[in-house]
């Protein structure tokens, strides 16, 4: 089933859907590696963070924040200012559906818009679903980092992916 699904810029206002998502990927995925869950006014930092270059996105179904996408600065150092990392996390209830497709989708659109050169992604050994949204967005694999996060008691490797936009 297909849930018609708006895709817009974060707000405030949707700083605590992003943060119950955010918490439940870290209680019961390897989708990242942080270990303990986030509060509201963390979440308010860090989205206050991202700017027009780097945003945040979220997909809303029937008024009601279910996923969120964004663009990240890879590192502080002026020679990596034209590539970012995504990332993009979707609400149990409605994985499945297309909405991770759809933010991914999105968040490269912005990108592109932001004239960035290079995204990357990183990816946990088991989190097959986004390797699988990844490459079907044009991602590749440059990488496999090995046993770089321990979580749910596994040691897990990370897999580094890279699109190129220009």
């Amino acid at each position: 089933m297909n849930l018609p699904v708006t895709i817009r810029r974060a707000e405030l206002g949707d700083v605590p859907a992003i943060t119950e998502i955010y918490n439940e990927a870290i209680l019961t995925t390897v989708a990242t590696f942080d270990t303990e869950g986030k509060t509201v006014a963390d979440r308010e930092l860090w989205l206050r963070s991202h700017g027009e270059r780097h945003p945040v996105l979220v997909a809303v179904v029937e008024g009601r924040v279910v996923g969120w996408a964004s663009l990240t600065e890879w590192s502080d150092r002026c020679a990596y200012s034209d590539t970012a990392e995504v990332s993009f996390y979707v609400h149990s209830a409605f994985r499945h559906q297309g909405i991770g497709r759809k933010l991914l989708e999105a968040i490269i659109e912005e990108a592109r818009r932001a004239k960035l050169h290079t995204l990357l992604g990183r990816t946990a050994e088991g989190s097959d679903e986004s390797l699988h949204l990844s490459y079907a967005a044009g991602f590749v694999l440059v990488g496999t980092m090995k046993e770089v996060g321990r979580k749910f008691g596994r040691l897990l490797g990370v897999h580094l992916l890279q699109l190129m936009l220009d």
